[in-house]
């Protein structure tokens, strides 16, 4: 089974089920879908969650556990945020993921719409194009 450390602590990667950990890692994706302006489908759809159950995840009163995706999906989600934060100042800091973009990887999509749609493997391509765009690969 894969583990990995938080915060001093060997957790699994299988299932992350410490309420202390998990609504901190909640409570990072909120704020950065929040940022963003997404609707709370739009932030449903790109968790992969039910509405009710991202309801309760930004009413801070999700008592569930993070599978494997679900952690896969806020790491990625919490990466998009920071890179972008470092890589504009002004509105597309926080709107880029709601714009059109002519770029290859969206064809005049919005990353939004193709991170939901593309589901992890999407999510992934869009984490690294920031990093490429900020000169990380």
């Amino acid at each position: 089974m894969a583990q990995a450390a938080v915060a001093n602590q060997v957790v699994s990667l299988a299932t992350l089920e410490n309420r202390d950990q998990v609504e901190v890692l909640v409570r990072a994706v909120v704020r950065a879908v929040d940022s963003w302006n997404l609707t709370g489908q739009e932030a449903a759809d790109l968790f992969d969650v039910p509405l009710a159950t991202w309801n309760r995840m930004r009413a801070g009163t999700f008592k569930g556990k993070l599978d494997r995706d679900k952690m896969t999906r806020a790491s990625l989600i919490i990466g998009i945020f920071k890179g972008l934060r470092l890589l504009f100042n002004g509105p597309l800091t926080f709107g880029w993921p709601k714009t059109n973009n002519t770029g290859s990887l969206f064809d005049g999509r919005t990353p939004l719409s193709t991170m939901i749609d593309g589901g992890i493997p999407a999510i992934i391509d869009v984490r690294q194009h920031i990093d490429a765009l900020r000169g990380g690969l």
